[in-house]
């Protein structure tokens, strides 16, 4: 018969997924063992492998397990014994290995012809009472004996050790618990059925891993608890040492669950090696069977920012997704933690039921040959004439049967008497076992016919393992969720953020730049001198996200903390190794924001005028290789960028001096990856050089290239050049020629002052220039200017920027208009 080859593919691979789920890769929530990890314990048992008897060849428990339960590879056999054995796997180990079975560090262990293994006491525990009819067995995979399908488990073994496993379109990962509090959350949902999770979690408060460390935050623990799912957040733990020589050092003692020591010490070394850990001096890998891994960090370094580095950027801080997913009545079933413990609470009254029933059995049993027995010593005369007048052994049998009413077992066990079971010391012990057994027949009946007996019998024997075996927690469990912000580490100062022509990036403090009088010589500014002048120059808070936008109109977003920090005259840092950079891209602007669910626009202007508004909101999913944020006329390039409110008012100037004033209404909110309209219209040569938000309560500071600058009110921009009236504030339509700014044709920047600001000047040369903008005088729109930095020769002005506003009120230092913690006012020293 022929048929559809999908169809037989589809039987097939459902038949796979079925096998896979149901006999490989899933625990019962019963036993908490995967088929392998029940046989292999199993074998053990039949092997004699108990705690305290000697250790025998995991190769022959390998071989017990393949010869007889397990149709598998022996790696999959021994790969599942090693673990068991592995103290930083299992909370509880249930295998005491002799030999090398690994290490954290990644080291697997040696094959099984070396290695030696038995059970350990507790792991004697989950298999205890397996002989007395507690759980159902199963023919073997060829059918030459049986095995369990379940374990008696005295244990909440799932919770316990946890386990992991991927089938077929799901998986498992549940972590370990401490097992006193496990028992004691198993004793409160036997006391209160009702009881709620929250009330579990005040007794069973989260995962313990045996690694140690700790949880970060309780709403991943919560979550899984709950619902079956959730991530949990570990972190390792890093103690801080004092050394003699004035320096620190952290020591990393504790790893979260499942990390590769030796991976985490590569990482950090690789951390250092590309200066992103820039204050770490040395690091050492002093580690025994205990864990301490030391980093010994430069003098001065502040050890809280180095730490905060660790756990961001290591699996020092891991999260661990918990999918609380075993068997139950072999099918797969995601749990939370209260039908998980329940699982467990109604197989251990089964088993409990079972055993009882089991030694009701034999107890009956007994009782009822020690009942014949007490006929024939009440009869004992008359028992030995007619076992003496009888010719055979049948022949008593049925005399003895058919004259006292006795069973046939009775009676051959009568006929099974020895002589000296007649005398009356033999009947006293028989006396006394028979009223012991049927004060134990009417204890196990009263367990049977009672539910609450038998519950009680289950806590009691939970409580009594507890005592052997329950042990304090190691994982500590913090009130603390989520990460742990670089912002709640890092003083929140002003910094100055600058970027060469070759691309080298840094930030400085503003407090490394003097304050000077207007035309001074000013100070080094830069590393680079000659060979590499400042390209970009931005002043803004420690905290806030930059935006770095491309000449092409690719977007990057990175914190400014991240920036590495430098002196006034070191080199700074290449901008590739901040940035994922394409191909040929520089920067065009920085633009500074704290949130990206402002109402704020970002407006673009690119250098033949070409105007584009979108919504911040447009940047939040943003990622490491940058978003397009405007598409480009072949030609030309995004020059400035500016974040601006729906009534502002916008000023485009150009390099011949030329400029514009309109609202930014006129321009609609467009997505990114579009072109924009236009701003300016330009003649001849000229290009724009700069766009700002207009602040008429500020004043328009434009600097040439020539050293020489001008002070003028925004307002001369409008169409009657600021005259009083009700036209005063109306702006010119986007998109015209503009009026002159300044007598120039080579503008170099311009800037919104206060009457108390303070500016940054930059030259080519990299020569800075900080000074008060009152030591510049107010002039009329279209002058040539005043001299603002003496050049030397051969130089000219590339940059200028607000730096700070001093205001002794609050002592408050506001940068850009952000408000940050004051700075030292008096290292602003007057220099000439």
């Amino acid at each position: 018969m022929k048929e559809n080859i999908t169809d037989i593919m589809q039987k097939a691979y459902i038949d796979y997924s079925m096998s896979v789920i149901v006999s490989r890769a899933l625990p019962d929530v019963r036993d908490g063992f995967k088929p392998v990890q029940r046989r292999v314990l199993y074998a053990m048992l039949r092997e004699g492998l108990l705690h305290n008897r000697a250790y025998d060849k995991c190769a022959g428990v390998v071989g017990e397990v393949l010869k007889n339960y397990h149709p598998h590879g022996d790696s999959s056999v021994y790969d599942t014994l090693v673990r068991m054995a592995q103290p930083w796997v299992m909370r509880y180990p249930l295998v005491d290995g002799q030999g090398n079975f690994g290490s954290v560090d990644g080291d697997s262990a040696a094959a099984y012809r070396y290695t030696e293994c038995k059970l350990t006491k507790l792991s004697e525990e989950l298999l205890k009472d397996i002989d007395e009819d507690t759980v159902d067995f199963a023919p073997n995979y060829k059918e030459s004996s049986t095995e369990p399908t379940v374990l008696p488990s005295a244990l909440p073994s799932l919770l316990m050790n946890g386990s992991t496993g991927i089938a077929v379109g799901m998986a498992t990962n549940i972590p370990p618990h401490n097992l006193g509090e496990l028992i004691d959350a198993v004793c409160a949902i036997i006391d209160d059925p009702s009881i709620s999770i929250d009330n579990i979690m005040q007794i069973l408060p989260g995962p313990d891993f045996p690694s140690g460390g700790s949880i970060s935050g309780k709403s991943g623990i919560e979550s899984y608890m709950k619902t079956g799912r959730g991530i949990v957040r570990t972190r390792g733990a890093l103690d801080i040492e004092e050394l003699p020589n004035g320096k620190q050092q952290l020591v990393i003692t504790h790893l979260p669950y499942n990390t590769n020591r030796a991976t985490l010490v590569t990482r950090i070394a690789d951390l250092v090696k590309e200066k992103i850990l820039d204050g770490v001096s040395d690091l050492r890998d002093e580690s025994t069977e205990q864990t301490r891994i030391v980093i010994e960090l430069k003098l001065g370094e502040i050890e809280r920012v180095t730490i905060n580095k660790i756990y961001k950027l290591t699996a020092l801080e891991s999260s661990f997704g918990v999918i609380l997913l075993a068997l139950d009545r072999m099918r797969p079933r995601q749990l939370n933690i209260k039908e998980a413990i329940e699982c467990y609470i109604e197989h251990r009254r089964n088993v409990t039921l079972r055993r009882t029933q089991f030694r009701l059995r034999k107890a009956e049993d007994r009782a009822h040959i020690l009942e014949g027995y007490k006929i024939a010593l009440d009869n004992l005369d008359d028992f030995v004439r007619t076992i003496r007048a009888s010719s055979n052994r049948l022949e008593a049998k049925e005399k003895l049967s058919t004259k006292y009413s006795l069973s046939e077992r009775q009676a051959n066990a009568i006929l099974d008497l020895r002589l000296y079971q007649l005398t009356g010391m033999e009947r006293e012990k028989i006396d006394a076992e028979y009223a012991e057994l049927m004060n134990i027949i009417k204890d196990l009946r009263n367990i049977i016919d009672n539910e609450s007996v038998l519950l009680e019998l289950i806590k009691s024997e939970l409580n009594e393992l507890r005592s052997s075996y329950a042990d304090d927690r190691r994982c500590e469990i913090s009130e603390f969720d989520g990460d742990v912000r670089m912002e709640d580490l890092i003083p929140n100062d002003g910094c100055v953020v600058t970027v060469t022509k070759t691309g080298f990036i840094k930030r400085t403090s503003v407090e490394e730049f003097k304050v000077q009088h207007r035309g001074g010589k000013g100070v080094i500014g830069s590393g680079q001198k000659d060979e590499d002048p400042i390209d970009v120059l931005h002043t803004c808070n420690a905290h806030d996200t930059l935006m770095f936008i491309m000449t092409n109109g690719r977007v990057y977003v990175e914190k400014t903390y991240e920036i590495p920090e430098a002196a006034r005259t070191s080199k700074g840092r290449n901008i590739v190794n901040l940035l994922n950079l394409q191909k040929n891209e520089k920067i065009a602007a920085v633009l500074s924001m704290d949130s990206f669910e402002s109402d704020d626009s970002i407006i673009l202007c690119t250098q033949n005028g070409v105007v584009k508004k979108s919504l911040i909101k447009e940047y939040r999913n943003h990622r490491k290789g940058g978003l397009k944020g405007i598409n480009i006329d072949e030609g030309d390039r995004v020059l400035k960028a500016m974040l601006a409110k729906a009534d502002d008012h916008l000023l485009v100037l150009t390099k011949n001096g030329k400029g514009l004033r309109f609202a930014s209404s006129q321009l609609r909110d467009q997505g990114r990856a579009t072109r924009g309209v236009r701003g300016i219209r330009l003649k001849g040569n000229d290009k724009v050089v700069n766009m700002l938000v207009v602040d008429d309560e500020r004043l328009l500071l434009i600097c040439g290239k020539n050293g020489l600058g001008i002070r003028t009110k925004f307002s001369a921009f409008l169409p009657n050049g600021g005259a009083e009236g009700p036209e005063d504030t109306t702006p010119r339509k986007r998109g015209g020629q503009g009026v002159t700014a300044m007598n120039t044709e080579g503008v170099c920047d311009a800037l919104s002052v206060a009457q108390d600001s303070e500016i940054l000047l930059l030259t080519k040369k990299g020569q800075a220039v900080r000074c008060e903008v009152t030591n510049i005088r107010e002039t009329s729109r279209g002058s040539k200017g005043v001299k603002l930095v003496d050049l030397a020769d051969k130089d000219h002005l590339v940059g200028v920027s607000e730096v700070v506003k001093l205001d002794e009120g609050d002592d408050l230092v506001s940068v850009e208009g952000d408000s940050v913690p004051s700075t030292d006012q008096d290292s602003f020293q007057e220099e000439s």
